[in-house]
């Protein structure tokens, strides 16, 4: 039903459990496809012994080169894109289906609910050795947030066409830092509008210390915000902040697909601000992005 796309870099322990979580709380039967960061640490054996498949590069190529080479590989109309350090919970894939089924067309992004490190604080243990697993399944139920607008963070699930049609994820946002805005900015820019994080379709999410000691060595004493919201902002005009709360509107209650902005004057004020920005970073900023 989904081909599931997850980028792993000696990440080994919690690809495990989070390749566990898939085959156990699985409704479908999904196609399970990694891609390979250089993978030192028995990565690929594993892969190769549990017949997963992978894509390879012998060298970092972040979050976005690592999702688009592995998405050659999918056999299934619907792309989910996660992080190896989730654990899903019972039916997830259930959950996504119904309401794919309920929206009718291929015109959408979906995505599902952190908790831990996320919009649910509920605290099951910080690394795999860790993780009380029957605490998350007796009581993730019990943890709620809402149906909210504007979700950029996975598990995300889009239609291979609505993949194809933006030619993916964009490279220049290495590692991934600010690649999911981007991809939704190109989704809004093809009209999609339905933009929705599902409240019951959960993740445990550890929050890898892995890919976040690579972001926080690039972004060290960095004063002028992330080098992803710097190529944002560069690409599109305006900053991650401003495109999810007026394009977006992020982690409001889900009312409906999306409209334009609204215009006033705090549009408009945190626009101007934008716009200095922006000719700061592209005339003035002389540190490489």
């Amino acid at each position: 039903m989904f081909s599931i796309l997850i980028p792993t870099f000696n990440n080994l322990e919690y690809l495990k459990l989070c390749i566990k979580s898939l085959k156990k709380n699985s409704y479908f039967n999904n196609q399970i496809i990694c891609h390979v960061n250089i993978g030192e640490d028995g990565t690929v054996d594993f892969l190769k012994k549990n017949n997963i498949e992978y894509s390879y590069t012998g060298y970092n190529s972040g979050i976005c080169e690592g999702i688009n080479k592995a998405s050659k590989l999918t056999k299934y109309d619907y792309y989910l894109y996660a992080h190896d350090d989730f654990y899903f919970c019972p039916k997830w894939d259930y959950i996504l289906f119904n309401e794919v089924k309920r929206i009718g067309h291929n015109n959408f992004y979906l995505s599902g609910t952190m908790m831990n490190q996320g919009q649910i604080q509920f605290d099951c243990g910080n690394t795999p050795s860790e993780f009380n697993e029957n605490k998350f399944l007796t009581e993730y139920k019990n943890y709620n947030f809402y149906n909210f607008q504007g979700s950029t963070w996975a598990p995300t699930l889009i239609h291979k066409e609505i993949w194809n049609t933006v030619n993916g994820f964009s490279e220049e946002f290495f590692p991934g830092t600010g690649s999911d805005p981007d991809f939704n900015m190109k989704l809004w820019n093809i009209g999609v509008r339905i933009f929705k994080g599902l409240n019951d379709c959960k993740v445990y999410h550890f929050g890898s210390i892995v890919l976040r000691d690579k972001i926080n060595r690039l972004n060290k004493n960095n004063k002028f915000g992330s080098r992803g919201g710097k190529i944002f902002l560069l690409k599109w005009g305006i900053s991650i902040k401003f495109f999810k709360k007026f394009y977006l509107r992020s982690n409001s209650i889900y009312n409906g697909p999306l409209s334009k902005p609204k215009i006033s004057l705090d549009y408009f004020l945190k626009l101007f601000l934008c716009k200095i920005n922006y000719f700061y970073l592209k005339f003035f900023y002389k540190k490489k992005i």
